[in-house]
């Protein structure tokens, strides 16, 4: 069901964990599988580089997964290439999802940036290409 790099990063997740004082912090979920992603970015303010990226995830597998992949696709880039990593880009990161789980690559996607939109909230900045995340249900949650 899974690809062996699905199993890899579940089984052995890259970049677990919080950032104390994080440059941003996204939060999101689906409610209907209950799947919550948490990512932490710590990003250079001169050059908007993502110097590191951590996620707390409460969700199966794949989930962890795509939260995992989706920090290593990040790390040392740009914000704006951070806004180019889709669910599809994660998907392809990790050989592949089962179709019932393809929704944990579009939270991974969501993941970041809704980090973003936090740090140009924190910044007072607009980053070009970043509308306001749809998800405001996360006021409840503790990952």
């Amino acid at each position: 069901m899974y690809t062996e790099k699905v199993m890899d990063y579940f089984m052995n997740p890259r970049n677990m964990g919080e950032i104390e004082d994080a440059s941003a912090v996204g939060l999101v979920g689906n409610a209907k599988c209950g799947d919550i992603m948490k990512m932490f970015l710590d990003i250079d303010d001169e050059t908007g580089i993502i110097r590191n990226a951590k996620f707390k995830t409460f969700g199966c597998g794949a989930a962890v997964a795509t939260s995992s992949i989706s920090t290593e696709m990040i790390i040392g880039k740009t914000i704006h290439e951070a806004l180019a990593v889709t669910n599809a880009s994660v998907t392809e990161a990790l050989d592949g999802l089962p179709p019932l789980k393809v929704h944990c690559s579009v939270l991974a996607e969501e993941a970041i940036r809704s980090a973003l939109w936090d740090y140009a909230q924190k910044k007072g900045i607009t980053i070009e290409g970043l509308e306001e995340p749809k998800t405001t249900d996360h006021h409840n949650h503790d990952v």
